[in-house]
């Protein structure tokens, strides 16, 4: 195999990139947190206070994590140098070379990627509901074909994935579903998918084999350990329980004990049937709940930011975002960014990453934008 073509441009473009990650990366002070953690970690008592040692736990696995990703990469960018130089007379030290360059670009840009993660909430994990909107039984049936959709997304980042709730549709798919996805910046990653997805099909359901659209909403929310100045009154809290029941196969785990709370002041309700009893689940279910107050939160100060500022307002979770043609063609469309493909099935079998992609550093380039024009 000869040496990829503009190898030597491509190594000192990588080093490039690289130095610009730097003040991004913070390597001294990773360094110096995980050893400071490690010492807590090793204090005496330090595993009697479960909660807060999950927490510190949860933060050095992280913070290791994104060391040895650092470490790993400065490594390889190193040994690029060398193996050029061996590669022009050796076919497998060549096709090493390619390999190792192409990986070593390819973290390269995940680590960009992480780099427009600016909110306070975005490294961490997420709760993603998926509800059907209007068309009846093919909005149920595509809420829950948007369910799988993301859930392999996430599952091919990487996140662990485990589904809260999810309840069936009359005839086919799901009224709604929630689950969790955990991993580094899940949160962050799920905005891009939060709002109204729509699908152009022949319809399965209609006799007379009509073209219909569905329409599926998407709802994020940050899980939040820490829930500050917030307050749920147990007379604002309604607690139902259930027999579980949902979608069936493999995405619901069912259990005799689901919970399902209603909050009367935000009118915000949440479920959880994955755990084996109703205590567990309730428990769930609070932690749902304190993150959808959050979000909602969140949201109505970004909307206050917005309207002072005169800016349009963005009706959140209601705006349509994306729209996906099979019939009378084939098409998957980002209506905010432009980003399209042919290839309908392989984004419903999980192909997001170019369309969060481009909707990351449009979000990256609005708030540059308004930096700039603050200062």
């Amino acid at each position: 195999m000869a040496v990829p073509e503009n190898a030597p441009e491509r190594i000192a473009a990588a080093r490039g990139r690289f130095a610009d990650l730097e003040p991004h990366l913070r390597p001294t002070e990773l360094r110096a947190r995980v050893a400071e953690l490690e010492t807590d970690m090793g204090a005496a008592g330090f595993w009697d206070d479960q909660t807060n040692a999950a927490k510190v736990n949860t933060e050095h696995a992280r913070a290791t994590r994104k060391l040895q990703v650092h470490d790993q990469l400065a490594s390889d960018l190193d040994d690029l140098e060398g193996l050029l130089e061996l590669a022009e007379e050796d076919d497998d030290l060549a096709a090493e070379l390619a390999e190792q360059l192409d990986s070593v670009e390819e973290r390269l840009a995940g680590l960009e990627e992480e780099r427009l993660f600016t909110g306070p909430y975005d490294a961490g994990d997420a709760l993603v509901t998926v509800n059907a909107g209007a068309g009846g039984t093919d909005a149920q049936d595509w809420a829950e074909m948007v369910l799988r959709m993301e859930m392999k997304w996430a599952e091919a980042r990487g996140f662990k994935v485990d589904l809260l709730e999810a309840s069936a549709g009359e005839q086919a798919g799901i009224k709604s579903a929630t689950f969790r996805a955990q991993g580094d910046h899940a949160y962050g990653l799920f905005g891009a998918e939060r709002g109204v997805h729509r699908l152009v099909r022949i319809s399965p359901f209609d006799s007379q084999g009509r073209r219909q659209t569905a329409f599926a909403g998407l709802e994020v929310a940050p899980v939040v350990e820490e829930i500050g100045d917030i307050e749920i009154r147990d007379e604002d809290l309604r607690v139902d329980t259930y027999r579980a029941s949902g979608a069936g196969g493999q995405h619901v785990n069912k259990t005799d004990s689901a919970v399902r709370l209603t909050h009367a002041p935000t009118g915000i309700v949440v479920a959880c049937q994955q755990e084996r009893s109703q205590t567990a689940n309730k428990e769930t279910a609070m932690k749902m709940l304190y993150a959808k107050i959050v979000e909602q939160k969140e949201r109505e100060r970004q909307e206050e930011i917005a309207k002072e500022k005169g800016e349009a307002q963005d009706v959140g979770w209601g705006s349509q975002i994306r729209s996906y043609v099979l019939n009378p063609y084939t098409m998957v469309k980002d209506l905010r960014t432009g980003v399209e493909t042919g290839n309908v099935q392989l984004v419903l079998d999980g192909a997001l990453d170019d369309f969060v992609r481009a909707w990351l550093l449009q979000q990256a380039g609005q708030t540059e934008a308004a930096g700039s024009a603050s200062e």
